[in-house]
């Protein structure tokens, strides 16, 4: 096989034919579960204004540092293609006057995103999210049933082993004590830090906890815990989370070290974790982000929500107990002899997918030998021959390709109707026997 002279960018992928029931099967999945809780789709544009992600991700993290793709349109506008879901949705919410509209709203997407990132095994440079958000609520048990959403779409999909972490950062008035600690410790490692968590140390220290470097995350171990500086409020939204966690049977584990790698985030933050995906364990992650629609311009309106990678779900899928939707089939395969025969199996083949089957007539100009072995080769359920005898008889045999069974229908208007009873009566696995003539 020759090799293409331009190959797909590196940190992408292709979705071929093989792959795309695999992905129909978890984004089928993520939309049914988030639909049955009462969730609607929203979708917005591929790239938003730099400065959307700047204000809600934040400048010190490593997505806005390091990983955006930007460019900068004529007339020196700067655009960015999404990192991530929600600071988009939010901003639609904000502009299009959904905030307005009764609460909670709650609205989910399936949507690609891009980050330059080093590509490896469930981290991709353009990658899709599944995401839900829910917006107009402080209650605790809004968090709780948008954990339950999440872990309901991974038993869905067919990913079990997972293992939920949850942790409170709180609100801006008791993080403020914690962050003072948090400078007060790491201020004592300024020649151990990496580079990048100096600039942090005054930024925003709290992003040091997240940093991936061996170096940093060891200095980190020690460092103080936000669950010890939360204020009365955030520790009774956080008790008040783990006690209706507890009423619905989810088990959890408070790890105080999650931090997520947002700057949004307050309160509730969690995440899944998957043991058996590699390095990229983390399968959602999500939390509470209750000052972002303020930040954004909007009225101050609480909100949370999650993001699954589907890559991520994918590989995790595959290691599970997935079962993948099957691949579309031809149902019928209509061969031909001559040209008369040609333009009728044309007409047969539309009048049977004008009922809702897969059928397949020769397009190409094969011999009927040719046309034969295509059959089997695209797996075709049932197949016919037609040639100039056919049509003057006005009746052809349909052949079950995997039992050998023929069927006798006339080639009249009758014909699509009455292949959908066979068909129907294959997939049922019921020996009904029909009158075809």
């Amino acid at each position: 096989m020759a090799e293409p002279s331009i190959k797909r960018p590196k940190g992408t992928q292709d979705i071929t034919p093989k792959e795309v029931n695999k992905w129909q099967t978890v984004e089928v999945a993520c939309k049914t579960t988030a639909e049955d809780y009462g969730f609607s789709e929203i979708r917005t544009p591929t790239f938003e204004d730099t400065k959307l992600f700047v204000r809600s991700v934040g400048d010190a993290t490593d997505v806005v540092q390091k990983e955006m793709y930007t460019v900068t349109s004529k007339g020196d506008s700067e655009f960015t293609l999404k990192p991530e879901g929600t600071a988009g949705v939010i901003r639609a919410v904000i502009e299009n006057g959904m905030l307005n509209e009764a609460f909670p709203q709650k609205l989910f997407y399936l949507t690609q995103c891009f980050r330059h990132e080093k590509p490896q095994a469930g981290r991709l440079r353009e990658f899709h999210q599944f995401g839900c958000e829910i917006i107009g609520t402080k209650s605790p048990a809004a968090d709780a049933d948008l954990i339950m959403l999440a872990a309901d779409v991974l038993e869905r999909i067919g990913i079990v082993e997972t293992k939920l972490n949850i942790n409170s950062i709180g609100c801006p008035n008791c993080r403020a004590e914690y962050i003072k600690a948090l400078r007060e410790y790491f201020s004592q490692y300024t020649d151990t830090l990496c580079e990048t968590c100096i600039s942090r140390l005054e930024k925003n220290p709290m992003r040091i906890l997240d940093c991936k470097s061996p170096i940093c995350s060891e200095v980190a171990k020690n460092a103080p815990v936000i669950l010890d500086y939360l204020c009365d409020e955030c520790k009774e939204h956080f008790d008040a989370l783990k006690g209706i966690l507890d009423a619905m049977e989810i088990e959890y584990r408070v790890n105080p070290r999650i931090v997520r790698g947002l700057d949004y985030y307050t309160k509730t933050v969690f995440e899944f974790i998957c043991d058996n995906i590699g390095a990229q364990a983390t399968v959602c992650g999500g939390g509470r982000y209750d000052g972002l629609i303020r930040e954004l311009g909007g009225a101050d309106t609480p909100a949370l929500g999650f993001a699954m990678g589907i890559e991520r779900l994918l590989i995790a899928a595959k290691r599970g107990r997935a079962e993948f939707i099957d691949r579309a089939s031809c149902d019928i395969y209509l061969a031909s002899i001559g040209q008369d025969a040609l333009l009728k199996t044309a007409q047969l083949a539309r009048s049977v997918r004008d009922i809702g089957f897969i059928a397949e007539y020769d397009i190409v100009g094969r011999s009927l030998n040719a046309q034969m072995k295509y059959a089997n080769k695209i797996k075709a359920k049932f197949s016919a021959v037609i040639g100039d005898d056919d049509i003057k008889k006005g009746i052809i045999k349909v052949k079950n390709m995997e039992t050998g069974k023929i069927d006798n229908l006339r080639l009249d208007d009758s014909f699509a109707e009455k292949f959908g009873d066979i068909l129907t009566d294959y997939i049922l696995n019921d020996d009904l026997d029909f009158d075809c003539l």
